[in-house]
């Protein structure tokens, strides 16, 4: 499974990333991430399973699901208390739910 962290610029996804990376492992769930700028999204996601949407940049859901809409595929938007190492668990169940 490949996913996509996006938020406004790629960077604040990074400590989220990797607990979420970390809990995939002790799960074994095999998962690349990758965080990744609102505006790279329709360039990157053709090669993702998925994409989860920061809750910082929720004002931009709508379009950004558009584009996944148009590729054909899932955009999810993560909730706050999911984005941060402690809700880690929270979203690999998003993950498994929209993938597995």
């Amino acid at each position: 499974m490949k996913v996509l962290i996006v938020c406004a610029g790629g960077m604040s996804s990074a400590i989220v990333l990797k607990a979420i990376q970390l809990e995939a492992e002790k799960q074994g769930l095999p998962l690349t991430l990758k965080a990744i700028g609102a505006h790279e999204l329709e360039n990157e996601l053709p090669d993702y399973d998925m994409a989860l949407v920061a809750p910082q940049i929720r004002h931009r859901f709508v379009s950004l699901s558009n584009i996944g809409k148009k590729l054909n595929k899932k955009v999810q938007l993560i909730p706050s208390t999911g984005y941060t190492p402690m809700g880690a668990p929270s979203v690999i169940e998003m993950i498994k739910k929209e993938l597995l």
